[in-house]
């Protein structure tokens, strides 16, 4: 079954082909970092211009790139949150176009599902499993009982652990956007310099907005020629390690030996070699997606697309949304 996936979530317009929801026939992905540079974050009329400047094309280059006619794609799949409304709107229109023009099923995917199903591409990965996922706005750990079927077993309580990340890099003064520049920045610093306090609240929830605030307040303490890279790095240890505790004890708390990441900031190197060292004393198998499945991407939508082809429709009418519960993962109509 081959599926055509559509992400405009925010600031990367993507268009791919999935077939059987892990083999990538095509993923292109169109990042928009240099247009927002200039404003130190998304600018969402910018953020739409951008999207709808180059969906057509994108969505002619992935198709021919496939090798396959449109007859052969069977559904469609599309973001529909959470994200910001005018971009999401962008794909989603085009979707619903496409889905009538050429009369094909149309899946609407919540973007976070979607991350989730980032560690299907190219695996063999089966739930059941536990998975942390961590980006720019949320940070979760689900447990995941099936293709479809997932509790949300905590969340953040404020901010998102790589919107932390990219706060912090601003406060050091690294260019937008502040998660990767961080990460850069810090693999030249020692993490040990500075102690930072990790959040200390429920079983598998998170805070990090202390974290981010101790670091402001850290800063304004510091000679103006304090080390960047040594609190680089020892603001990415305490955040890591907060992270690294939780999935773990989430997965010996709920007796599963398979841990997954997924998200934005399960790019983040320290947190990979991290998470597998802790895994590995657990015993547990690692998933984690290939790089250039963590960021946003169409293909991870065009894989939740085929696990949810059997779900009912939940709601009668699709529409997008800026925030879309994970709970609430089950949009499938025909056109």
């Amino acid at each position: 079954m081959n599926i055509l996936g559509i992400e405009t979530s925010c600031d990367e317009t993507s268009v791919a082909i999935v077939q059987n929801g892990r083999h990538v026939l095509v993923n292109n992905t169109i990042s928009q970092i240099e247009l927002h540079k200039e404003f130190g974050g998304i600018k969402p009329s910018v953020a739409k211009f951008a999207h709808e400047e180059v969906i057509d094309s994108l969505i002619d280059k992935t198709i021919n790139e496939s090798k396959i006619n449109i007859k052969s794609i069977d559904s469609i799949a599309v973001t529909i949150g959470p994200g910001l409304v005018i971009a999401l709107l962008v794909g989603f229109k085009k979707a619903k176009e496409l889905a009538k023009l050429w009369n094909k099923k149309l899946i609407g995917v919540n973007h976070l599902y979607g991350h989730i199903c980032s560690n299907y591409l190219e695996s063999d990965l089966e739930p059941p499993f536990v998975c942390l996922l961590a980006s720019g706005g949320h940070t979760q750990i689900i447990d995941v009982k099936s293709f479809t079927d997932y509790e949300i077993m905590g969340s953040t309580l404020d901010d998102a652990c790589g919107e932390a990340f990219d706060k912090v890099g601003r406060l050091l003064g690294l260019p937008y956007p502040g998660g990767p520049h961080l990460e850069q920045l810090a693999k030249n610093g020692n993490p040990n310099v500075y102690k930072l306090p990790e959040g200390k609240v429920g079983d598998y929830d998170f805070s990090f907005s202390g974290l981010k605030t101790a670091v402001l307040y850290l800063i304004r303490k510091l000679p103006e020629d304090f080390n960047k890279a040594d609190l680089a790095a020892s603001f990415q240890e305490c955040a890591t390690n907060t992270l690294v505790k939780k999935i773990i004890k989430a997965a010996k708390d709920k007796n599963l030996n398979k841990i997954v990441m997924a998200g934005g900031v399960s790019a983040n190197q320290t947190l990979r070699k991290k998470l597998k060292t802790q895994s590995s004393k657990l015993k547990a198998s690692l998933y984690m997606p290939n790089l250039k499945y963590c960021t946003d991407n169409a293909a991870m939508i065009a894989s939740a697309g085929y696990f949810m082809k059997d779900v009912e429709s939940a709601i009668d009418k699709l529409d997008v949304f800026a925030k879309d519960p994970l709970s609430r993962r089950s949009y499938v109509r025909s056109s």
